[in-house]
């Protein structure tokens, strides 16, 4: 297996502190949220939560070999990052009703809760050679794993954050809360993880590229 180069270990550092800086602004705003801070504040947060969130998809996009795997699982994250850019955009909007809350803000959430999930699943293909394996020795593994967990964290809060009609009220405020505040703290972890992998194949990588 050839070495990555330099400029490809560059960028997959520089994905890891864009992630690291999009999930602890999205825990610092789930955080927020739980403790009744004004939604302006916590909306502000999540919005430039999602700006890092964005620009680390974007990089992992350039940083990954074309239609491998682990493109395809970029791709697909990046795409689930500009759902939830429409979802933290529209959150800024003021007397939505139910109908239009669930539309503009839960569907786009939901929907890059799915992308999320499905880039993890890719990505774990990837590592595992195109199998889903567990590789304990393997820091790109680890990476994944902790990623696909905040995941599932982010999906079990995206399902909890739909607005009933009858109610005017999410399913379940606390799970949003808590589950979107732990699932953003994987994120957070995987790319502190990815930062320090990075740095160390830094130094055997290529010097050219």
């Amino acid at each position: 297996m050839t070495s990555p180069s330099r400029r490809v270990v560059r960028d997959g550092v520089l994905a890891g502190v864009a992630f690291t800086l999009g999930g602890s602004l999205f825990s610092c705003g789930a955080a927020m949220a739980q403790a009744g801070a004004e939604l302006v504040a916590v909306n502000l947060t999540y919005l430039v939560g999602g700006v890092f969130f964005s620009g680390g998809g974007w990089v992992s996009v350039l940083a990954a070999t074309a239609r491998s795997r682990a493109w395809r699982s970029a791709v697909v994250l990046f795409v689930g990052t500009l759902l939830f850019a429409v979802s933290l955009v529209a959150a800024f909007a003021s007397g939505l009703t139910p109908r239009q809350s669930d539309g503009w803000i839960w569907l786009p959430d939901i929907l890059g809760c799915v992308c999320f999930l499905v880039s993890g699943h890719l990505a774990m293909l990837d590592v595992g050679q195109g199998r889903v394996r567990v590789l304990t020795g393997d820091v790109d593994w680890w990476i994944v794993v902790v990623n696909q967990v905040g995941s599932v964290l982010f999906f079990l809060a995206g399902l909890a954050a739909f607005v009933r009609p009858a109610t005017s009220q999410s399913v379940d405020v606390g799970l949003v809360n808590w589950g979107t505040f732990a699932g953003a703290a994987c994120f957070a972890v995987a790319g502190i993880i990815q930062i320090g992998g990075g740095l160390r194949a830094l130094r055997r990588a290529p010097l050219a590229g």
